[in-house]
């Protein structure tokens, strides 16, 4: 074969294993493609997509790419590193697998050992163990991130989860009492997802509870799990934050709080330069919004409140990916519709894929217990109502929090997943708001 022209590309693509979810090689050569191959569809050095292979040569050709297609043109960055690739995609390669055994291990592990603590001490050790499981659960997405930074075998990350969240529980209770370790606890895990996301960091994607770039779901932002967790630790963990740190603070106040932490995430987890989610702009809005409504009064206010705050998030979104360049799923798939219609056919694509969601076997088993819990919280509002009695803005926190998993599960291609994620955080909070609210046994002397 010979020289390449000044003008002439070559695209090469390895031949197929067979099996559908391993990645293919390619190459190419050519006037600028002398790095790591990279597009705005993975934003991920040395990672691109099959549907950027068209685009790629149409915009060779200086020909117009047609807004049906869903990849992005393909570009070069930096210097060709294949170790640095290889440790990426060996990382890839064990997410999925090793969610089950480092999740499931943990949360088995301390059920077992809070039941264990429970029966010696006869309850004795019930509300400080439900304290502790609970933080340790909020910490374990903070833990995991820690992990894909580390990159550790299976033993060891699952060492890491089912230690290292009860640590950092521990350490925030020695610290703080009450619902300030709550809101501690949830702002350091939002937190560092935030900050993650901001710096275009690829752990968020490489952690446990990320995306999964190894199923080619998402490369970069975050995904339905961590938008089903964090849109409960943004509103309740803003609500717990107000009960512990600032309990007299006045309704007005408490529902500025609420929608100026509840914007502010959703402008960090759905703008398409950080993490481009979109359901994140619909649900923490929403979440806000309900929470502000529940503490605040005016009730028709509030409703409209509710109603226009995804509407006015999602605007501003659009238009700082048009400005900033951004390209992000929102911008492509929303704003380059071809009228109502196409917004429709998108809007019932997505219904249906949650529909379908809840037919998937390994959630179809937890939906009984989902179900189980919502009759008993119907059954028991009395006793909730009264628990929360004294902290409105807990109270208000959890409502919010509650509509938003509700909104995640109707918006969202994963339904039943943001159904039941969202559905275990709030029963963390609803413990820990349990083990607050219980009066400690009084201590007879011997």
């Amino acid at each position: 074969m010979g020289e390449l022209g000044g003008e002439d590309l070559l695209i090469a693509i390895a031949r197929p294993t067979g099996r559908s979810e391993d990645p293919l090689a390619i190459g190419i050569a050519g006037k600028g493609f002398d790095g790591d191959l990279a597009s705005d569809s993975t934003r991920t050095d040395g990672y691109v997509l099959s549907t950027d292979v068209a685009p790629t040569i149409l915009e060779h050709f200086n020909a117009e790419i047609p807004a049906e297609m869903s990849g992005q043109a393909i570009s070069s960055e930096g210097s060709v590193d294949p170790a640095a690739i290889e440790s990426l995609a060996a990382r890839m390669a064990v997410i999925s697998s090793r969610r089950g055994p480092v999740i499931g291990l943990s949360l088995l592990a301390w059920a077992v050992l809070l039941g264990l603590a429970i029966a010696v001490t006869r309850g004795g050790a019930a509300r400080i163990g439900v304290r502790l499981a609970g933080l340790a659960v909020i910490y374990m997405p903070l833990v995991m991130l820690a992990g894909a930074a580390i990159e550790p075998g299976e033993s060891a990350e699952v060492l890491l989860v089912l230690l290292g969240a009860p640590l950092l529980g521990t350490l925030t209770l020695a610290a703080l009492s009450g619902y300030r370790a709550l809101a501690l606890a949830s702002a350091l895990t939002v937190l560092a997802y935030a900050i993650d996301v901001i710096a275009g960091s690829p752990l968020t994607s490489l952690s446990l509870l990320g995306p999964n770039p190894g199923l080619g779901v998402r490369f970069y932002g975050i995904g339905n799990e961590l938008e089903a967790l964090l849109a409960v630790l943004i509103v309740a963990g803003t609500g717990a934050g107000l009960a512990g740190f600032a309990p007299a603070s006045s309704p007005r106040r408490c529902a500025i709080v609420f929608m100026a932490l509840g914007l502010l995430c959703a402008f960090v987890f759905a703008a398409g330069r950080f993490g481009a989610d979109v359901g994140a702009a619909i649900v923490f809005p929403v979440g806000a919004a309900v929470a502000a409504a529940a503490i605040a009064a005016g009730r028709r206010r509030s409703a409209l409140l509710v109603i226009a705050a995804p509407f006015a998030v999602l605007a501003l979104l659009a238009a700082i990916d048009l400005v900033s360049g951004a390209n992000a799923h929102l911008t492509r798939s929303v704003l380059d519709a071809g009228g109502l219609g196409d917004l429709s056919n998108v809007a019932q694509r997505r219904l249906q894929l949650s529909a379908h969601s809840f037919a998937r076997p390994i959630l179809l088993v937890f939906l009984p217990v989902v179900v189980a819990l919502a009759c008993l919280a119907l059954v028991r509002r009395d006793r909730l109502r009264d628990w929360l009695r004294e902290v409105p803005a807990m109270r208000a926190g959890l409502i919010g929090a509650l509509a938003a998993t509700a909104v995640g599960t109707l918006a969202n291609d994963s339904g039943a997943l943001l159904l039941e994620i969202g559905t275990a955080f709030l029963l963390v909070f609803l413990g820990f708001v349990w083990a607050e609210t219980r009066k400690a046994p009084p201590i007879r002397a011997e």
